[in-house]
C-alpha cells in the first residue's frame, strides 16, 4: 500500500470513530483536559456504564485519536494531538 492509501485509511478510522456520539463527547472532555482515567471519564459522561466506555476508549486509540499511559493499575488517556490535527483540527476549536 502507498502513503497515499495508508493516509486515507487512518482519515476513514479517525472520521468512523467521531461518527458516534459518546466518543465524539470523550473527544471534547480530553480537548480541555488531559490524562484522565477511565473512571474520571465516566464521571464526565452521564449513563455510560465502564464496559461500555472501555469499548469507547479502545475504538479511539485504534484509531490513533489517543494515547495511553500506564501508572499503577491505572491507564490515562490524552489526546493524539498529532492525529488530532492532521486529521480533525476542528476538534481542537
Amino acid at each position: 500500500m502507498n502513503d497515499g492509501n495508508l493516509e486515507m485509511n487512518q482519515a476513514v478510522k479517525v472520521h468512523r470513530a467521531l461518527g458516534e456520539q459518546t466518543r465524539y463527547k470523550i473527544i471534547r472532555i480530553l480537548t480541555k483536559e488531559s490524562n484522565l482515567c477511565p473512571a474520571d471519564l465516566e464521571r464526565r459522561l452521564e449513563s455510560v456504564a465502564l464496559s461500555t466506555l472501555s469499548h469507547h476508549l479502545k475504538q479511539l486509540a485504534d484509531s490513533g485519536l489517543l494515547v495511553s499511559q500506564k501508572k499503577g493499575t491505572y491507564i490515562y488517556y490524552s489526546l493524539n494531538e498529532e492525529t488530532i490535527k492532521k486529521f480533525a483540527p476542528y476538534l481542537l476549536d
